[in-house]
């Protein structure tokens, strides 16, 4: 039987949300066999069938070559084939799916309906939610096509407002969609084209109901592609019974870490894990620290910047707007030591970021090589060290297993060459230093929603509507943390210039 296609009662619709979820089959991921043959991959743009706007745009953001994923899978996305894409973090996933996705919604003529998309893309978290965003949005501007992100921690009553304005395209979280579902803001009937991003995380998150509930409200006998930097089998359930004949492509099969990256595992004391810790924040250029709670979080970075060293935080008890500006703070170097729970681990794209360092060791290899991917994005080199102490030594060795990884292993005390050759560590100043902190901007007025081709999320307005909760909206889930109440709607900035060879993400 194909599920792919199957459509949903009225009286399933009504009680959307509530269905019983399906066991995933057992044991590993087996990607299932393409029946009809793939089309050959290119090595131009320009090889493929996209409109001349959205070739001038890739041109003018200075993309130029296809990386791997994108050149085997687009021929095949944009000739309507379903796909089934794994792509190490930093490999260009994003346009992997978004180049197709708009150049088929653009060419099919028309425009959306109020509350009814045409295209939809589901990821897992907020950050890559606006990432996605920022990274299509020149070419939807290039073809013509209005973007919406609709994610938790900002002004559903801003968002539903946006949707009956008309969008073409949606990115969304999976909690907050339902959410704008069940006050019938959103309807999925008029959605050909989906795409999840990530579909593992959003799996491990515990997004699976929500995500099958939506899938089975899209329109039947679309297009859906299915894009993740690791696939097992949490994401079996959905590649059988959503994909049909699916083009399977797979960069780096044996592990998703990356070639360029070097990995190390500094064996240090307890006593002297934390000035270790700060001698490597200490260091010449941007370096993100990961921790597993929040309150670690927010202890490091008042120690830190205590000791001279420009930190700042970054987790789920922030409020969105508040880690928008944490982030462009990062990015532009007012701030050169981002301190973060998994919350940073996906969605966040910082160019010339050199190291990640696992101040706590992850849980799991999957947790660690989405962790690392913050570095060695698009081709470039970068280093992940994670700081272990004896009591976890042996844990390590079997994520590095799972994870396909042989590390360098150096035993290394605060203020020692080696510690300084591997992480660039010295002496902190020790001069405390204070960070402004990240401000809300004004409300624009409620009227204004964007124009044509960019994003229609909007800045910082506290809309009576944006006070619910989420339902479902993770907030680094994996590290325990709890959902924030909505307090704005963060910027939809232009995007920057993408790598060269390439889109990030």
């Amino acid at each position: 039987m194909n599920y792919a296609r199957k459509t949903r009662s009225p009286r399933s619709q009504e009680r959307f949300g509530t269905r019983r979820r399906p066991v995933a089959p057992q044991g590993e991921f087996a990607p299932p066999k393409t029946v009809t043959p793939a089309l050959p991959a290119v090595e131009s743009f320009a090889d493929l069938d996209l409109p001349e706007a959205m070739l001038a745009a890739l041109g003018h953001e200075g993309v130029t070559v296809p990386f791997p994923i994108q050149g085997a899978t687009l021929p095949n996305s944009l000739a309507g084939r379903d796909v089934l894409g794994r792509g190490r973090t930093g490999s260009g996933k994003t346009l992997a799916f978004g180049l197709a996705l708009l150049a088929r919604t653009a060419a099919a003529g028309r425009r959306a309906e109020p509350r009814r998309p045409l295209a939809l893309v589901l990821v897992p978290t907020r950050e890559l939610a606006q990432q996605v965003t920022d990274a299509l949005t020149p070419y939807a501007r290039a073809v013509r096509l209005r973007l919406a992100t609709v994610v938790g921690g900002m002004s559903i009553g801003r968002q539903a407002s946006a949707l009956r304005g008309g969008a073409e395209v949606v990115v969304a979280t999976p909690g907050r969609l339902k959410d704008l579902i069940d006050r019938r803001d959103c309807m999925l009937d008029d959605v050909t084209i989906t795409v999840l991003d990530e579909a593992d995380q959003m799996a491990d998150m515990g997004f699976m109901p929500q995500v099958t509930a939506l899938l089975d409200q899209v329109r039947a006998g679309g297009q859906r592609m299915l894009f993740s930097a690791t696939l097992d089998r949490n994401v079996d359930l959905l590649v059988r019974r959503y994909l049909t004949d699916p083009v399977v492509h797979s960069v780096d099969p044996s592990s998703a870490a990356v070639t360029t990256m070097e990995h190390h595992l500094l064996h240090v004391h307890d006593a002297d894990k934390l000035r270790t810790t700060t001698e490597i924040a200490a260091r010449d250029g941007r370096v993100i620290m990961f921790l597993d709670t929040k309150h670690a979080v927010d202890r490091l970075t008042k120690h830190l910047l205590g000791n001279g060293v420009r930190a700042a935080a970054l987790h789920g008890g922030r409020s969105q707007p508040q880690r928008t500006r944490t982030l462009a703070q990062f990015k532009d170097g007012q701030v050169t030591v981002l301190v973060a729970t998994n919350v940073a681990a996906r969605g966040i794209h910082v160019d010339s970021l050199d190291l990640v360092v696992n101040v706590d060791p992850p849980a799991d290899h999957k947790d660690y090589l989405h962790r690392g991917g913050r570095t060695a994005r698009a081709g470039a080199s970068g280093s992940v060290v994670t700081l272990v102490t004896p009591d976890q030594r042996r844990s390590m060795s079997r994520l590095m297993t799972s994870a396909g990884i042989t590390p360098e292993i150096t035993v290394v005390r605060s203020g020692e060459a080696a510690l300084s050759r591997i992480t660039g560590a010295r002496t902190p100043s020790g001069v405390p230093v204070v960070i402004a902190a990240p401000a809300v901007e004004r409300p624009r007025r409620a009227g204004s929603t964007g124009s044509a081709g960019g994003s229609l999320s909007s800045r910082g307005r506290r809309g009576r509507g944006g006070r619910g909760r989420s339902t479902g909206e993770a907030q680094g889930r994996s590290t325990g943390e709890g959902r924030g109440r909505s307090t704005g709607e963060a910027a939809a900035r232009r995007p920057r210039r993408q790598p060269a060879s390439g889109a990030a993400a």
